[in-house]
């Protein structure tokens, strides 16, 4: 007789049934709110004269400009009058956008510079620098140019904020400390995610930290959109939603929202979607205590970036 023994730990149980959950809860949540369908239910609770703002002396500086949401928040943001700077990934793409900007708002007040916007790479690859590239572009990248855009945006107050980017997917995992993510077998979409839930952590550490020099700091997430970005990262996702994906432009409008709105309408580090707070954390996904680490990951990223304290 063969006898086979099976032992699993309760605690490798708990937590394949937790990341099971927090999956099936995202799926859910993002099917009825991310969709195209989700916008067109939540836009009937927009307000028109909350985007009738010019822009005019302002400067906006926008990552991923060349396409997708970034080139859509570009846009509208040059037809208020904004001066726009536009940072691409690649300057011949870049350059087709600037020209398309200019010539579609008759503002001529928009830059190009070169800068690498979000990513999500399925696979391992690291930089020159030795860093795991999702984690290189969607966090140290956004740390470091925040940190150091400081000085400017001092300058600029109390008008000053910085909005940043995230995804629904950062509901699906808690703030981790293995930024790299350096244990286990890769997964970029589960890196996707990490790097996002930092985003939202971090935009809550901005807001406390710099509170008295009256930059305001929020991050957002643009539901799912159909992209080039969501195209290339994840092609059976975007051909399963087709028809069902949000468009540039619908994606965009929370961060045009914030950029327009008086502070004191807004949530000092909040997370806005669809033009209003939304929760951080999906009931039950056990993630809300994670944001408690947020101190030593800036410490780590401090360090990583060069930064000096």
């Amino acid at each position: 007789m063969i006898q086979i023994h099976i032992h699993i730990s309760l605690t490798h149980c708990i937590m394949f049934l937790l990341k099971a959950w927090r999956s099936a809860a995202f799926g859910m949540y993002g099917y009825l709110n991310f969709t195209k369908a989700g916008f067109m239910e939540h836009s009937k609770n927009f307000k028109a004269e909350d985007m009738k703002v010019r822009l005019d002396g302002k400067n906006c500086i926008v990552t991923g400009a060349n396409s997708g949401i970034g080139f859509a928040t570009a846009q509208d943001l040059a037809s208020r009058g904004a001066s726009v700077y536009l940072l691409c990934r690649s300057k011949e793409r870049g350059e087709a956008a600037l020209s398309k900007i200019q010539t579609e708002t008759g503002n001529q007040n928009v830059y190009l510079e070169v800068n690498n916007a979000g990513i999500l790479e399925n696979n391992r690859i690291t930089t020159s620098e030795g860093f795991e590239l999702n984690f290189a572009v969607n966090v140290l990248g956004t740390y470091a140019m925040t940190e150091l855009m400081l000085p400017l945006l001092e300058k600029a107050a109390p008008d000053a904020r910085v909005i940043t980017v995230s995804s629904g997917g950062m509901y699906t995992s808690p703030l981790t400390k293995d930024l790299q993510f350096s244990e286990g077998k890769f997964d970029g979409v589960m890196q996707y995610a990490r790097n996002k839930r930092v985003q939202v952590a971090l935009t809550e550490k901005w807001a406390e930290k710099y509170k008295d020099k009256n930059i305001a700091f929020y991050a957002m997430h643009p539901g799912w959109a159909e992209t080039p970005g969501v195209a290339k990262s994840l092609p059976s996702f975007s051909e399963r939603f087709s028809g069902k994906l949000r468009t540039w432009e619908e994606g965009a409008d929370t961060i045009i929202w914030l950029a327009l709105q008086p502070k004191e309408k807004l949530v000092p580090g909040g997370f806005y979607f669809d033009r209003a707070a939304a929760p951080k954390h999906l009931p039950f996904a056990a993630t809300a205590g994670s944001h408690s680490i947020i101190d030593s990951i800036v410490e780590d990223l401090r360090s990583l970036s060069g930064i000096p304290s």
